[in-house]
C-alpha cells in the first residue's frame, strides 16, 4: 500500500511538473556587436514567415531596465511609447510585432527587469517561496519563465519568439539570458537562438570585418549558449568568404548564416528571409512541417511590389519636438505615425515623403510658417508639456486658415481646440493646465480622476491608457471613415477637452464628431467647411497595419492628394 502511494505521488507531481510545459516551440533572438540595427524587426519578420507556413505565432519583448514599463522613459532616447490594446505602456517594438503578425500584442508580451524583480520581492513578502532564502539566480530566471509560458499559453502561440533588449555581454542581460538557457536545458528541442549581428565596413578600410560578430557569438558562449543561427546585419549582403570564417569560429552550420543588407523598406524583410528558407530551417530544427493551411506571403508580396513601383508623391509635414537629438534626428519618436502614414499612401498607390518641422522653429521665426504651403498634408502628433506648443499652435492656425488638410493626434487634438477658441471664438487665453494652470480659459484640463494621481505623485501607469469605445457622429467624416457609429481606439493622456467649453465652440462651427458613450469625453474634433481639419484625442496610429491602413489615416491622405488636384 505504501508503495501504491508513494508511486502514485511520484505520477502526479510529474504530472504537475510536464503540465508546467507547452508543446510550444522558442526563438530566442539577442543582439550582438550593438543595438539599434533591427532585431525587432527581425523577429517579427521571423514571426511573418512563420505564419506564412501556417503557424499561429506571438512575440515578446524583454526591455533590461529597472523602469517598470516604457511610460516614463524618454522618447528621445529610448524612442516611441507602444500602448497596447489592453492599456500598458511598451516598447516600440511591440508596435513592429502588431504591424507584420496582424495582431495585438498584449501586456503579458512586455517585461523589464524592474517588473520581474518587484514580482519576486512582492511573492517574498507574501511568503509565497515558503521560507526560502530568495535569491537572484534561480529565482529571477524563474520569474522570467514563468512570464514567457504565461504569455504563450494566453496567445495560444505554437511558435514564441522571445526578444532580449541589447546585447550579449551587458550586465543587464545575463539574468535573461540565463533564463533562456534554462527554458533550453528543460527540453533542448524546444528552444532556437538567434543571433542578429552587425558586420562593420569601415570606410578607409573598404572591408566587411566579420571580427566583431565572431566574438559576439564566443560572448554567448561564455553565458551557456550556443547560437543556432546568425542574422547578419550589414550594409551590404555577405559573401561566401565571410560566412565560412562565422560559421567555423562560431560552430555554427553554414546554412544557418544569415545574409540581412539594408534594404529599403522594413516590409521587403520577411520576403528577403523567406528567400532565404529561414522559415524551413526553422521548421526543420523544430521537426515541424509546413501546415496544410498555409497561407503563404501572397499579400506580403503584393505590398512590397506595390512599395517599388509607386512613383506619384504624396507629401506630409509632421510638426513635433521629439526628434532632434543633437546633431541627429530620431525618427522612433514617432514611429507608428511615420508607418501609418506609409500604410495610407501605399493603400492608394502613392509615394510617401515624411518631413521632419520643428515646432520650435515656429515660434522663433514666425515667417517660416509660410513652409507648410508646400506640404499636401500636415500633422501634429502628441507631446507632453509647454515646449513648442506655440508653434504647433500657430502651424494649426496656418493651416486652417489656408486649407490644407490637418491631422492632430492626443496633444495635437488639445492644441487644435485652443487654437479654435483663440482665434474662431475670441478666448484670447485659451490654454491647458497643462501648461498654463492659472489660465481663465481652461479650454482644456485635467481629468478628475488624474487629479488626485497628481497631486499623490504617481505618474508612472497611471494615465487614461488602452482602448476604449467612441460614438461617432454620422454626419461626421469621421463616420465616413470607419463606416461605423460605435470605434475602440487606444489612449494616453492626462488631460481632456473641458465641456464647459463646448457650445461656445460648437456655436461657432467646430464639430465634436466622436464622444465617449456617456457623452463626457470628447474623442474627435472635425471643422466641417475645411478640406480636412480633423483631431482625435486617441491615438489612431498604433491600430495601422500594412495591409489595410487605418481610416482616418486613409480619409487624411485620399484629402492630401486631393488638395494637389487628383483622386
Amino acid at each position: 500500500m505504501l508503495f501504491f502511494l508513494i508511486l502514485l505521488n511520484f505520477f502526479l507531481i510529474s504530472f504537475q511538473f510536464l503540465s508546467n510545459f507547452t508543446m510550444s516551440k522558442f526563438i530566442f533572438v539577442v543582439g550582438g556587436v550593438m543595438s539599434g540595427v533591427g532585431k525587432g524587426i527581425a523577429a517579427a519578420s521571423i514571426g511573418r514567415v512563420l505564419q506564412s507556413k501556417g503557424y499561429r505565432v506571438s512575440a515578446i519583448k524583454i526591455d533590461p531596465y529597472i523602469n517598470i514599463d516604457a511610460g516614463t522613459m524618454n522618447p528621445t532616447e529610448h524612442g516611441e511609447v507602444f500602448v497596447t490594446e489592453d492599456g500598458d505602456e511598451t516598447d516600440q517594438d511591440l508596435g513592429n510585432y502588431e504591424r507584420f503578425l496582424g495582431e495585438n500584442i498584449l501586456s503579458d508580451n512586455y517585461m523589464t527587469t524592474g517588473r520581474v524583480y518587484r514580482t519576486v520581492i512582492e511573492k517574498e513578502r507574501n511568503l509565497e517561496y515558503g521560507g526560502k532564502c530568495v535569491e537572484v539566480v534561480p529565482h529571477i530566471p524563474e520569474e522570467v519563465i514563468r512570464r514567457i509560458d504565461n504569455a504563450t499559453a494566453k496567445s495560444r502561440a505554437d511558435i514564441m519568439l522571445v526578444e532580449v533588449g541589447g546585447t550579449v555581454g551587458e550586465y543587464q542581460n545575463l539574468l535573461f539570458l540565463e533564463a533562456a538557457r534554462m527554458m533550453k536545458m528543460r527540453n533542448f528541442q524546444d528552444v532556437i537562438f538567434v543571433l542578429v549581428s552587425y558586420l562593420p565596413v569601415p570606410s578607409k578600410v573598404g572591408e566587411m570585418k566579420s571580427k566583431p560578430t565572431q566574438y559576439a557569438i564566443r560572448t554567448l558562449n561564455s553565458a551557456g549558449i550556443q547560437a543556432d543561427f546568425v542574422l547578419c546585419r550589414a550594409e551590404r549582403a555577405l559573401d561566401e568568404s565571410r560566412k565560412r570564417k562565422i560559421a567555423i569560429s562560431g560552430s555554427v552550420s553554414p546554412d544557418h548564416i544569415i545574409s540581412a543588407p539594408d534594404v529599403d523598406s522594413i516590409y521587403e524583410i520577411p520576403i528577403y528571409f523567406n528567400g532565404e528558407q529561414i522559415g524551413e530551417k526553422i521548421m526543420k530544427q523544430f521537426g515541424l512541417k509546413r501546415k496544410k493551411s498555409a497561407p503563404g506571403l501572397g499579400d506580403w508580396q503584393r505590398l512590397v511590389r506595390k512599395i517599388e513601383t509607386v512613383k506619384r508623391e504624396v507629401r506630409i509635414g509632421i510638426v513635433g519636438k521629439y526628434f532632434k537629438t543633437g546633431d541627429f534626428v530620431l525618427k522612433d519618436s514617432y514611429i507608428s505615425v511615420i508607418e501609418a502614414v506609409k500604410h495610407a499612401a501605399w493603400r492608394q498607390n502613392l509615394k510617401p515623403t515624411i518631413e521632419w518641422l520643428n515646432a520650435d522653429d515656429y515660434e522663433t521665426v514666425p515667417k517660416q510658417l509660410a513652409e507648410l504651403k508646400k506640404f499636401d498634408g500636415v500633422i501634429v502628433p502628441g507631446g507632453f508639456g509647454g515646449r513648442g506648443t506655440e508653434g504647433k499652435i500657430a502651424a494649426i492656425q496656418y493651416l486652417r486658415k489656408n486649407k490644407i488638410p490637418f491631422f492632430g493626434l492626443c496633444y495635437g487634438m488639445q492644441l487644435a481646440a485652443i487654437e479654435f477658441a483663440r482665434h474662431v471664438c475670441g478666448l484670447k487665453n485659451a490654454n491647458s493646465t497643462e501648461i498654463d494652470p492659472k489660465t481663465d480659459a481652461p479650454v482644456i484640463h485635467v481629468m478628475p480622476e488624474q487629479e488626485k494621481v497628481l497631486l499623490a505623485g504617481r505618474y508612472g501607469n497611471t494615465m487614461r491608457l488602452g482602448a476604449y469605445p467612441c460614438v461617432l457622429d454620422k454626419k461626421s467624416r469621421s463616420f465616413a471613415a470607419y463606416g461605423e457609429k460605435q470605434i475602440f481606439e487606444r489612449h494616453r493622456h492626462r488631460y481632456e477637452f473641458n465641456n464647459e467649453f463646448r457650445q461656445a465652440l460648437g456655436e461657432r462651427g467646430l464639430l465634436f464628431a466622436g464622444l465617449s458613450p456617456d457623452n463626457r469625453l470628447v474623442e474627435i474634433i472635425e471643422i466641417p467647411d475645411h478640406p480636412f481639419f480633423v483631431a482625435t484625442q486617441f491615438h489612431p496610429e498604433f491600430k495601422s497595419r500594412p495591409l489595410t491602413g487605418h481610416p482616418l489615416f486613409n480619409a487624411f491622405v485620399a484629402a492630401a492628394i486631393n488638395k494637389r488636384g487628383g483622386k
